[in-house]
C-alpha cells in the first residue's frame, strides 16, 4: 500500500548541498522533522570535495567538521614560468563522510535512498513507488537545472585515488600543476596526499566542450604518476565530471527552469563559483542560512532561497567577466597565461577570490597591469558576452 510521509522539510537530493541542509537543520532546529531522498544507493554518491579554511565562517565551521578527511596547512601551485607555496589550510571532505554525518543526525526512517521522485511541489513530493512526502515545504537540491538558459564553459576531469607501492614522499597538494602539456582548452593536474602511500590525482580540463575521453585522461594520469616515479598498486576510486563555469546567462530563467514555485538549492539555484566550480562554501551558506529561518513554509523558503541565489548571481558579474576573458579572449592553449598571473598576486587576494568575496581592490589589481592576453581581445570578448 502507498504511504503517505509527513515532515516539516523535505530535502529532494542527497547530495553534497542537501546533505548539508539535513545537518544544519539536525543541529540547529532538532524539533524540526526532516525527510532527505536521494536515488542513489548512499547519500553524497561518490565525491571528494575541497575548501580552503577562509572560505566558511567560523559560525558555521561545526557543520562541515564531521565531515573532513584530511586536511594540510599549505599547498602549491606549478606554471611554466613561476612555482609557489601558499600559506592557506586546505581541507576535504568525503561522500562516505557525508552520508555517515546525516544518518548519525537523522533516524533511519527520515532517509530514503534508492528511490525516484516523479513529482515536487512547494509542499510534496511524489515517489515512483506511490509514496508520497507531505511536508511543510521542500528544497530541491538535484543537481543542475536546464543549463541552456547560461552562457558556459566547462571545467571537466577524470580523478583516481591510487595506492602506491612505496610512499610518495609529498607533504601538501598541489592545487594546480600546469605546467603539463595544455591540450584541449587550459589543463592542470590537481594532486591531494591521502596518506604516504595513497594519492589522489586529478586531470582538469578549462574546456569549451564537456565532453570526456574517460580512457585518454587515464592514460594521462598514468602518465603523470610514472613521470613522478609513483609505482600504482590498484586504483582505490575513481571520479569524473564536468562543471559549469558561467559566462553569463539569464539568472530568473535558470531558476524557472528547474520548478517554479519551489525552493532550490546547491547547483539547481545556481549557487557555485562561477569560475572554479567550488560548491561546499555555498552550500555551507545556504544550510545555515535555512537553518536561521523561523518560517520553513514551501512559499517562504523558495523566496528566500531564490533571493539569496539572485544576489549572489548579481553580486558574481566580475568572475563571469574573468571567465569571458579566460575562454574567449584567449587562445586555448594560452589559457594557462591568465591563472599563471593570477597565483603571482598577494596571498590573501587568492583566498578571498575562491572564496568569491573579492573586494573592490582585489578586482582593481587581478585587472590592472600586464594583461596575459591582448587588451582588444579582452575587451571584445567581455562586450560579447551575454549578460
Amino acid at each position: 500500500m502507498p504511504e503517505t510521509i509527513s515532515c516539516d522539510v523535505a530535502i529532494v537530493g542527497g547530495g553534497l548541498s542537501g546533505g548539508l541542509i539535513a545537518l544544519a537543520l539536525a543541529a540547529r532546529r532538532p524539533g524540526v522533522r526532516v525527510v532527505i531522498v536521494d536515488r542513489g544507493p548512499t547519500l553524497g554518491g561518490n565525491h571528494i570535495w575541497s575548501f580552503f579554511g577562509s572560505d566558511i565562517a567560523r559560525a558555521d565551521r561545526d557543520l562541515v567538521h564531521p565531515l573532513v578527511a584530511h586536511v594540510w596547512r599549505d599547498y602549491d601551485v606549478a606554471f611554466p614560468a613561476r612555482r609557489r607555496t601558499l600559506p592557506a589550510t586546505y581541507y576535504s571532505v568525503t561522500s562516505e563522510r557525508l552520508d555517515a554525518a546525516v544518518r548519525a543526525a537523522l533516524p533511519p526512517e527520515a532517509i530514503l535512498t534508492r528511490r525516484k521522485v516523479l513529482a515536487i511541489s512547494a509542499t510534496a513530493v511524489v515517489l515512483a513507488d506511490g509514496d508520497r512526502i507531505e511536508a511543510g515545504g521542500v528544497i530541491d537540491c538535484r543537481g543542475a537545472a536546464d543549463l541552456s538558459t547560461l552562457d558556459i564553459g566547462w571545467q571537466k576531469f577524470l580523478g583516481r585515488e591510487l595506492l602506491l607501492k612505496r610512499p610518495h614522499g609529498v607533504e601538501r597538494p598541489v592545487v594546480m600543476d600546469a605546467t603539463v602539456d595544455q591540450i584541449d582548452g587550459y589543463r592542470f593536474v590537481y594532486t591531494l596526499p591521502f596518506a604516504d602511500d595513497r594519492m589522489f590525482v586529478e586531470d582538469t580540463y578549462y574546456s569549451d566542450t564537456p565532453d570526456i575521453d574517460h580512457a585518454r585522461l587515464a592514460a594521462r594520469i598514468d602518465t603523470y604518476a610514472a613521470a613522478k616515479g609513483w609505482k600504482q598498486k590498484a586504483v582505490v576510486r575513481e571520479e569524473a565530471g564536468a562543471l559549469p563555469v558561467v559566462i553569463g546567462g539569464d539568472f530568473d530563467r535558470y531558476w524557472a527552469s528547474g520548478g517554479k514555485g519551489v525552493a532550490k538549492a546547491g547547483v539547481r539555484a545556481g549557487l557555485f563559483h562561477p569560475t572554479t566550480g567550488y560548491s561546499l562554501p555555498d552550500a555551507v551558506r545556504t544550510a545555515a542560512l535555512v537553518a536561521a529561518s523561523r518560517d520553513l513554509s514551501g512559499a517562504t523558503l523558495d523566496a528566500l532561497l531564490h533571493d539569496y541565489a539572485r544576489k549572489a548571481w548579481v553580486a558574481r558579474g566580475f568572475y563571469r567577466m574573468l571567465d569571458a576573458m579566460l575562454f574567449r579572449g584567449a587562445e586555448p592553449g594560452e589559457r594557462y597565461r591568465v591563472l599563471e598571473r593570477f597565483y603571482g598576486l598577494d596571498a590573501g587576494l587568492v583566498a578571498r577570490f575562491y572564496a568569491a568575496r573579492s573586494t573592490l581592490a582585489d578586482k582593481a589589481r587581478v585587472l590592472i597591469g600586464r594583461p596575459p592576453i591582448p587588451i582588444g581581445r579582452a575587451t571584445r570578448a567581455i562586450m560579447g558576452k551575454r549578460v
